[in-house]
């Protein structure tokens, strides 16, 4: 246990950790000590002087931010020594700074302009002009006005340390000091928009929400990104029915403040112009536009006729949609249609990755785990490409508490700047051997394997982590939204169910239901007679062989959970409504009821009731999850059988997010590159160490 010490502030005796800064030690205990520069989680900078304190038998004023309490301190926050520190501080700060709080964007929620709310003096005395220069445009996403910057250094400091980029700098000194990016004009980074977030006052601005509203002016909804499977919490700023921004500045999620390009800019596509509003039927001369009961009526007549006739169903689901609407389908499916040839676009090997635990409970790690792991193994996977909030833990982990990290991928990924030990795939048994006496010395380990480890390689990791004799946690790596819910729902073949592949191979498909997903986009249905009925945004390459398309709604048009990468699940909340659009599980309740079926409430609640008292490990706390928190799941008990059809990751990069980044402006409007690792999307899976390679 650390040693603590006692001390006083503004006359409370405190008991505080020994060492620990004063200005942390005081807002743990109900005492606001302003800053600028500082900020939780990043190196210390003690630039911007708001931070002074009195202390007493010491002959100036000290910088809280940077002051390690010790036992005896008398220390005043605000005494009229401080405070005219302060508005002399913010007296310096305004001299260059322009006065157009009225049209910065910062208006309402600025940092610099709650102090000299404050502390500020009623005017100036300086009297000089103030230096201005034009705003810059340093990406589509970010914009930089000089003269309102206050040089705090956040912005530099969240992207090199926070984000592992570099991307931004410091030019001049003195007054003409000036936050630039280290590649000429213009920003080569991920995009992220956290130095926008991060910055106190209008110097950073964002591209999508500058001139667009006040903060005050929109409704807050917090729901999980529709994209990776991480599951990171973005709070999105609506009015009048349109999504504005993104940020998660509440810190509600496990991602605290972090978001990446997609989770905070790249929820756009919800009014892309090419989305379906309406049910669409193919006629002789393209589809046309029909009402929603006209075509509910047709779905439900065809699968009932189908049905009697012993016809031949295959049902596609989608890691995109939600427990509940996963849930439902494969319930509709197995007993309303009697098939189990049911499937969705597998992108990791979960049924060995549940297989080789054999249903231990302490197996699986969780996002938080990568945080506090005294040492991470990463195979075959570009974290801060394909999962950038796993990515950003670990970064957070090697900073503040000196993780051990280890890479095996087949090309250059940005984990390597921190690994202890490296090795590029394909490695011998020597590789292999070499990293398992490394690990033997750790305390405990969590190993992060990608979507594309073959069987073997799977299990060949987790047997030597069992070997180890420490405690091992695993993640299996999937690369969308609700990926690991869709498994978990059971959207899957069982008990001699065709996969996907097969279905889309067989030329006795009669039926082909398709809901939220594009199985179509690189592969062709073998079936010409199959009747296909598509449930999605857009008229994607498989609505397009679709013989009714029904508009869906997105995942932020609605209701529901999902479950990340790491077996935690979330809550959904619809934040706007798209004319004409229905939830998948709506349309699914509407068909059912057409066919005369009797497959329960279709509200999200009463499904999720059921899930809870039906699938493994889903029994969570519904309290947890209805607050805004994160619930882990157990992982399925007893052998897992095998499951027919390929695994295969998608390969997205920041920048991409399967078919629905194509209908994203803003990700089409960066230039950036993919990583190094996942640039060339034809190379194949990479072998992992040990593993046998057929001839």
């Amino acid at each position: 246990m650390a040693e603590t010490v006692q001390l006083t502030i503004n006359g409370r005796e405190i008991e505080a950790e020994k060492g620990k800064l004063l200005i942390e030690v005081a807002r743990e205990n109900g005492i606001e000590i302003p800053a600028f520069c500082y900020y939780e989680g990043l190196s210390l900078q003690a630039a911007c002087r708001m931070c002074l304190v009195e202390v007493e038998k010491t002959p100036k004023l000290q910088v809280g931010c940077t002051l390690p309490v010790a036992a005896g301190m008398v220390i005043h926050t605000e005494s009229p020594t401080v405070q005219q520190a302060r508005k002399g501080t913010l007296e310096f700060l305004l001299t260059n700074h322009p006065l157009d709080c009225p049209v910065c964007d910062k208006g309402g929620e600025c940092e610099l302009q709650d102090m000299v709310f404050r502390y500020g003096a009623g005017e100036s005395r300086f009297t000089e002009r103030k230096l201005h220069v034009p705003e810059k445009q340093w990406s589509p996403v970010v914009f930089f006005d000089a003269p309102r910057c206050i040089l705090c250094y956040r912005c530099v400091r969240v992207c090199n340390e926070g984000m592992g980029v570099n991307a931004l700098g410091i030019a001049e000194r003195g007054v003409r000091a000036e936050i630039v990016p280290n590649h000429h004009d213009y920003l080569e980074c991920d995009e992220c928009g956290a130095c926008i977030d991060i910055c106190p006052v209008g110097a950073l601005t964002s591209g999508i929400y500058r001139y667009q509203t006040r903060p005050w002016e929109m409704n807050h909804v917090g729901t999980i990104c529709t994209h990776c499977a991480d599951g990171c919490r973005t709070t999105l700023g609506v009015r009048n029915e349109k999504i504005i921004r993104g940020n998660n500045r509440d810190r509600s999620g496990i991602n605290g403040e972090f978001l990446c390009v997609k989770g905070r800019y790249a929820f756009d596509f919800v009014e892309h112009p090419e989305r379906l509003q309406s049910p669409m039927l193919k006629t002789g001369d393209g589809f046309e536009p029909v009402s929603w009961s006209k075509a509910l009526e047709i779905i439900g007549g065809r699968f009932a006729e189908f049905k009697k006739a012993g016809a031949n169903f295959g049902v596609i689901g989608s890691n995109h949609t939600t427990n509940e609407e996963n849930f439902f389908l494969q319930k509709f499916a197995r007993q309303g249609l009697g098939t189990n040839n049911i499937d969705h676009h597998r992108t990791g090997d979960l049924a060995t990755f549940f297989d080789a635990l054999s249903g231990r409970t302490d197996a699986l790690a969780t996002v938080s785990d990568l945080y506090t792991a005294k040492a991470i193994v990463i195979v075959g996977s570009d974290l801060s490409q394909q999962h950038p909030l796993l990515a950003n833990q670990i970064r957070a982990n090697v900073r503040h508490h000196g993780a051990h990290v280890y890479t095996l991928t087949p090309g250059p990924v940005r984990e390597e700047k921190l690994a202890v030990f490296t090795v590029r795939l394909p490695g011998t048994k020597q590789d292999l051997e070499a990293l398992r006496e490394k690990l033997k010395t750790e305390s405990d380990v969590t190993m992060v394997f990608g979507g594309g480890a073959s069987q073997h390689g799977m299990r060949g990791f987790i047997g030597m982590g069992d070997s180890l004799g420490i405690p091992v946690k695993y993640i299996c790596l999937v690369d969308y939204s609700n990926s690991r819910g869709a498994f978990d729902m059971g959207v899957i073949p069982r008990d001699g169910g065709m996969c996907l592949e097969e279905m889309l191979g067989s030329t006795d498909l009669d039926v082909l239901w398709v809901v939220g997903a594009n199985p179509l986009k690189n592969a062709t249905l073998a079936s010409e007679k199959a009747f296909v009925v598509v449930q999605d945004l857009f008229m994607t390459e498989t609505a397009k062989r679709a013989d009714i398309v029904l508009p869906a709604a997105s995942a932020y048009e609605k209701n529901g959970t999902v479950t990340n990468v790491c077996g935690e699940i979330q809550k959904l909340k619809a934040a706007i409504k798209v004319m004409g659009t229905k939830t998948d599980l709506e349309i699914m309740g509407l068909i059912a009821k057409e066919m005369g079926l009797n497959l329960g409430i279709w509200l999200p609640d009463k499904v999720l009731d059921e899930i809870r008292a039906t699938v493994h490990g889903y029994n969570v706390p519904l309290p947890v999850i209805t607050t805004g928190g994160a619930a882990p799941t157990l992982p399925l008990n007893g052998r897992v059988a095998a499951l027919p059809g390929s695994i295969a990751s998608a390969g997205d990069t920041l920048f991409t997010s399967g078919s629905l980044s194509r209908y994203s402006k803003i990700l089409n409007s960066i230039i950036e590159a993919p990583g190094e690792l996942y640039a060339d999307r034809a190379t194949p899976r990479p072998v992992l160490p040990g593993e046998v390679t057929p001839a």
